[in-house]
């Protein structure tokens, strides 16, 4: 018999009931044992879809709701090592596995926890509103098991059930199934799926009719995360806003690590415009020159290698209708300078930028003509 539960509680119960209203789809946060406002939200939700009156305390009569819809009877929450820099072994080889199917690591599975391993830690972390540390601990294990659990169960289900949930650009939300879970499915966002559905939240009911956005993986390229970048440098360099940067990846705050790999949005009508390799060039200073990145360069132009020939063109991605790009002033910097190293004159940057004089200040924004 379980206890009666309302916010406040804690204990095996109540982790119990955050496992239960999880794989209902009422409960999105960190199974943790505690009854916060997340979990209130859930039972809320969930008495309301079985006609309870939600107040958000679990009585007998929620039990009883509950263990008709799920087959959660005791706490699976499991006590895994913390693992960090430097560990191995198979468990470093199970978070690799789990992380990679989650779409946080592409490296190779080799159950030694690398920097690269740290940095899907740490982006996975963050898209979670835990402490991004790199450090996985028990919270980090069984975030990451019920994310894990939620996805096999959601492909294992598909596979009988093609025609029905993708032929007509519908999918219909089973046992388990979370916003979450089903747009990493479908290589989209949570945003972008609430916005094409009109939802106000991120409650699912089993049943439901989910309409999935069909170009959500059109218009974006990849972009690896820089020293000294943050979503508003991105946002602007490349004529999106944040808040799209943050919904097509998912992003739940405006913390960004060196080294993460970012989907950057761009425009349908995305144009380039032709560069010729000189003496020197390398593919890297051509992309932090025209504020773009090496793989969207390569993938623009074929290319298989970074290796480059004096003469070749190589078409830069640009968006349609703007006509510059983006420059922050440096120490040394001069407006002659800047214009032979882009190829254009002085008066051309100062007429872009209403600029009446050649004084320049260090971490200015200069506007670049194409």
């Amino acid at each position: 018999m379980y206890e009666e539960l309302k916010l406040g509680s804690s204990g095996e119960d109540v982790i119990i009931l955050q496992e239960k209203l999880k794989r209902l789809g009422f409960y999105n946060a960190v199974i943790n044992g505690v009854f916060g406002l997340s979990t209130e939200v859930g039972v809320k939700a969930f008495q309301g879809s079985v006609g309870l009156v939600d107040d958000g305390i679990v009585t007998s009569e929620v039990w009883d709701a509950l263990n008709n819809e799920t087959d959660v009877k005791i706490a699976t929450i499991s006590v895994f090592p913390n693992l960090s820099l430097g560990s191995s072994g198979s468990y470093v080889r199970d978070l690799q596995t789990k992380l990679r199917a989650l779409l946080f690591y592409s490296g190779d599975v080799t159950g030694e926890f690398d920097a690269d391993t740290e940095i899907a830690v740490k982006r996975f972390q963050l898209n979670n509103e835990i402490t991004a540390n790199g450090i996985v601990n028990n919270t980090t294990w069984n975030l990451i098991n019920s994310f894990y659990g939620n996805l096999n169960s959601c492909v294992l289900e598909g596979e009988d059930n093609n025609s029905e949930e993708e032929d007509d650009g519908f999918y219909i939300v089973k046992e388990g199934d979370t916003l979450y879970a089903i747009a990493r499915r479908f290589n989209t966002s949570v945003d972008a799926i609430k916005s094409v559905n009109n939802l106000s939240s991120n409650t699912l009911q089993i049943g439901q009719r989910l309409k999935i956005p069909t170009d959500a993986t059109d218009n974006y390229f990849s972009y690896t995360v820089q020293k000294g970048d943050s979503l508003s440098v991105l946002a602007q360099r490349y004529n999106t806003t944040v808040n799209a940067i943050k919904g097509l990846n998912n992003l739940v705050s405006d913390l960004i690590i060196v080294g993460q790999t970012l989907k950057i949005p761009t425009s349908n009508t995305s144009t380039s415009i032709d560069y010729v390799v000189k003496s020197g060039d390398t593919m890297y200073a051509i992309a932090r020159r025209f504020n773009t990145s090496v793989d969207t360069i390569k993938s623009l132009n074929n290319l298989s290698s970074n290796t480059l020939q004096i003469g070749q063109v190589l078409k830069i991605p640009t968006s349609a209708g703007v006509n510059y790009i983006t420059y922050i002033v440096k120490n040394g910097d001069t407006l002659y300078a800047i214009a032979r190293r882009y190829d254009k004159t002085v008066n051309e940057i100062k007429n872009l930028n209403n600029l009446t004089s050649d004084i320049l200040q260090i971490g200015q924004s200069l506007k670049i003509p194409l």
